[in-house]
Parts: C-alpha cells; sequence; structure tokens
C-alpha cells in the first residue's frame, strides 16, 4: 500500500506541475479543493502554495469569472491560507437594491460554496452576513429536492460549514462522494483511498500504545473520582491533526491532555480548598521532594506528571529541549487558574461575564495545549513560534474562547443544568453568567454567546490573514488545530 502511494504521490505532483501552464484558474482552484477535502493536501504543500499565491497575485483576473462557485472558492481558499480577498467580489452577484439575485437559487453548488466561503468573514463585514442568511435559506428550502452527493454536502455545511468542519471526517464522507461527481480523477482518488487507510493503521496503533499507558497510569495512580477518557481524548486529538507526520505531536498531546485531566478532575470535584493549594504549591515546585506536602493519595499524581515531562524532555532532539521551559509554565499556569476556580467557588462567588470569560480562557487548557502540540514539530516550530503562542496572542485566545462557548451552547445537557443546577463546586458556565448579570432568559442567554462564539470565529479569521509572514508554517497549523476540531475540547465538556 505505501509503495503504491508513494509512486501516485510522484504521479500526482508531476500532474499538478506539469498542468500549471495548461489549467484554467478553475481547474486549479478546483483541484486544490479536491485535494484539501480528500485529505491528501498534506503530501502537496508546496505546490498548493505556489499555486495559491501565483493565482493571488493574478486575482483581477479570477475576479472576472461569472460563475458564483468559482468566486466563492477562490474567496475562501484564499482567506482559509492567510491571503487576503476582498469581499468586493460578491457584488457581481447583487441587484441593483444590494440583495443577492434570486437566479442564484437554482445554483444549488454555488449556494453551498458562497455558504462555505462566507464563513470565512472577519468581524465587521455585514455583507457577508448578508451572503450566509441569503445562501442558508435557499439551501434550506431546496435541500430535499437535490440529488446525491451535493444533498449530503449541503446538509453537512448547515449543521458545520466546512471551513469549520472536522477534516479527517470531511475526508471520510468526500472519498465516497467524490467518486459520484460523475467526473473524478482516478488518480487523486486511489491515492486518498490508499492514504486514508495508511493514516488509520496509524492512528489505531497510537490508540493502542497510549491505552496501554493510560491504563498503567490510572491504575497507578488510583484516583476513583477521575475520569478514565483516553478514547475520547485521542478522538479529538486525531480530529485535529490526522496527518502521519503528526504522529509524534499527537502522543505527546493526547498524554499531556490526559494528565491535565486528571489535574483538572482533582481541583473541580474532589480535592478540598487546603488540599487545592497545596497541589497548586507542589505544582510551582516542581520538585519531587515536595511531595510530601500533599496528601497521600496525590502523591503518585504528582510523582507520575513530573516523571511523564522528564520523559517527554528526554525524547526530545538536544536543539529542541527549550521547549519544554514553555510547557511546564504554561502547566503550572494552568495549575495556579484552577485553583482560582476552586477559590472563587468555594466562596460561591459568582463572576462577571468578562470574569469568566478571562478565568476560561486559561482552563480551556487551549493555551497550554496549543504548546504541547508544538513541542511534537519539527523545525517549522522555532523558538520565535513559542514565543508568539506563549504571550497567548489574539488567535489562541479567541479559540479558547470558541471551545467555552462551544461547550456551553452545543448541549441540552448545558441548558438542563442551567435549569437543576450543577455540582457544587462547578463554575457557573458562561451562560448563567450572562443570565444573572444581564437578567435575561436562558434563550437570550444562548443567543447572545451564540453571537460571541460567531465573533470569535471570525477573529480567527482576521489574525489568520494579518499574522508575520515568518510565523505563518506553524501559526497556520495552530490556527488549523485550534479551528478544526468542530467540537469542543473534552477538557471544558460537561
Amino acid at each position: 500500500m505505501r509503495e503504491r502511494a508513494e509512486q501516485l504521490k510522484g504521479q500526482v505532483r508531476q500532474a499538478f506541475k506539469g498542468g500549471k501552464d495548461t489549467m484554467t484558474i478553475a481547474d486549479a482552484l478546483t483541484y486544490v479543493d479536491t485535494l484539501e477535502r480528500l485529505g491528501i493536501d498534506n503530501h502537496f504543500r508546496e505546490e498548493i502554495e505556489e499555486a495559491l499565491n501565483l493565482l493571488h497575485v493574478e486575482q483581477a483576473e479570477i475576479d472576472g469569472s461569472n460563475s458564483l462557485h468559482i468566486t466563492t472558492l477562490k474567496f475562501r481558499l484564499f482567506r482559509q491560507h492567510g491571503l487576503w480577498a476582498s469581499e468586493d467580489v460578491f457584488d457581481k452577484f447583487r441587484e441593483d437594491q444590494g440583495s443577492f439575485s434570486e437566479s442564484l437559487g437554482n445554483d444549488p453548488r454555488g449556494l453551498l460554496s458562497l455558504y462555505n466561503a462566507a464563513h470565512m468573514a472577519t468581524p465587521g463585514e455585514v455583507a457577508l452576513d448578508d451572503a450566509i442568511a441569503f445562501a442558508r435559506g435557499h439551501l434550506e428550502a431546496i435541500k430535499g429536492n437535490i440529488r446525491s452527493p451535493i444533498a449530503e454536502q449541503i446538509s453537512r455545511a448547515l449543521d458545520i460549514p466546512l471551513p469549520r468542519f472536522t477534516r479527517r471526517i470531511e475526508t471520510m464522507h468526500y472519498i465516497d462522494e467524490y467518486e459520484q461527481e460523475g467526473v473524478y480523477d482516478d488518480m487523486l482518488l486511489e491515492l486518498s483511498r490508499l492514504n486514508f487507510n495508511l493514516v488509520r493503521i496509524l492512528h489505531l496503533k497510537e490508540l493502542k500504545d497510549l491505552s496501554l499507558w493510560w491504563r498503567e497510569l490510572y491504575e497507578t495512580m488510583k484516583l476513583p473520582y477521575a475520569r478514565a477518557r483516553m478514547v475520547e481524548i485521542y478522538f479529538w486529538t486525531y480530529g485535529m491533526l490526522h496527518e502521519e507526520e503528526y504522529s509524534r505531536a499527537r502522543i505527546l498531546f493526547a498524554k499531556v491532555f490526559g494528565m491535565v485531566s486528571l489535574l483538572d478532575d482533582t481541583f473541580d470535584v474532589h480535592a478540598t480548598l487546603e488540599e487545592c493549594h497545596k497541589l497548586n504549591e507542589a505544582m510551582q515546585r516542581w520538585d519531587e521532594n515536595e511531595v510530601s506536602i500533599l496528601p497521600e493519595y496525590l502523591h503518585m499524581l504528582y510523582i507520575k506528571t513530573l516523571g511523564n515531562f522528564k520523559e517527554f524532555e528526554d525524547a526530545l532532539e538536544p536543539n529542541h529541549k527549550y521547549r519544554m521551559t514553555y510547557i511546564k509554565k504554561a502547566y503550572k499556569l494552568s495549575s495556579e487558574y484552577y485553583l482560582r476556580e476552586a477559590v472563587l467557588s468555594s466562596k460561591k462567588y459568582r463572576p462577571s461575564f468578562k470574569e469568566h470569560e478571562e478565568i476560561s480562557n486559561m482552563t480551556s487548557g487551549l493555551p497550554m495545549l496549543t504548546l504541547v502540540t508544538l513541542m511534537g514539530y519539527g523545525d517549522v516550530a522555532t523558538q520565535e513560534v513559542f514565543e508568539w503562542v506563549d504571550r497567548v496572542p489574539g488567535m489562541v485566545r479567541s479559540g479558547s474562547q470558541v471551545t467555552r462557548f462551544l461547550n456551553d451552547i452545543c448541549t441540552p445537557f448545558t441548558y438542563i443544568c442551567m435549569q437543576l443546577g450543577k455540582h457544587k463546586k462547578d463554575m457557573p458556565s458562561a451562560l448563567e453568567c450572562y443570565m444573572i448579570e444581564n437578567d435575561s432568559t436562558g434563550d437570550e442567554a444562548m443567543a447572545a454567546v451564540a453571537a460571541l462564539l460567531e465573533n470569535r470565529w471570525r477573529i480567527l479569521n482576521q489574525v489568520t490573514m494579518e499574522i508575520d509572514r515568518a510565523l505563518l508554517p506553524a501559526a497556520g497549523q495552530t490556527r488549523s488545530f485550534i479551528s478544526k476540531a468542530g467540537m469542543p475540547t473534552p477538557l471544558v465538556a460537561t
């Protein structure tokens, strides 16, 4: 399988390079989109970057296209790759009064492409709000009368737009749908199937290894109140970062995630306030000789945490060992914020919405876990990138808010908890804080938090296009890590 896949990669690369001069603009955009949706774009990053940069320089010519699908596909691909594209490209599809032409309602593919592209909006782009509302209204009206495979693609997008959908799950669907489109590239289809299966074999091996590691860790610690959830954690991990070359990053991420989940559960549901203070004090000292200040039931949690981090550091290349300094600092900071939550809960203090946002940004785990992900990268994750993430820039901060807001509005159980009360030690959710501060109903709070969630998605889009190009290779992966999971982090899941 691997030999055949390598052979196909060479043939696709040759076809991609050889076709540059003969491909139309529409062909080139469609080819890039197909590679990405089939999950094989990571094998052709240089070719894709070169093609999109060239098209971006020549975008005036692209804007001359009268195809809604091609115009919106170009807009989405440019913005997803950090290249600016103006919302003015949609003006040609509007009537004199400014509303979108009703004739577009007869173009399901174009409407779907418009809907997905408009979700690459940045804050303040009201015209793209109109595009989303227009496309969604027409897609809802026609979705029952459309044939496969576009019917399934419309259904998925109306649930979660393509730029926010889990890449691995999209590939799983699209491999079958691509063949149904009538005109398809046999070479790309065969490569995508081989690649999907090869990566799945690796994922299963990783999950087996992680499960064995977790069993030993969990049974040694003997913390019956803590959740055993490695499969759940791994599902979230590979949903964000599925490519074969990120195997080490996935393993490190899942292990640290598992350990911080145990720490979170200890602060949240079991330890007394005094024990929380002692646990945080020990974490800040980061010295196995300090284990004596902890109650006996937390000794193994502390010892295993320090021991595993030492193993992670030993596994890093000599020129990458500096990375552990950032990881330890972030882990200690997470402990401090867990303690802050525990103190506020013990006082039955209800934070303001702004206070809640500040604390939950850190307790979501995303600032720390973003650094953990980079720890497993190659040389593309430079010390400059670690410094950038360590400062919790807008991209990471918005990503943290996305995971928190998603968690608060995504499940009916959250709403039930708002009405019936939660675990006595739990911090209020963003919804509860908003309801109390604004004297609003649950439905009003849901709508308000959903609007804030949308704003944070748009900030993620904006910073992707504004970031220093020197940081872009690693930052692009960071943005993908933050936004492509399509689900709230299990660390904050109810």
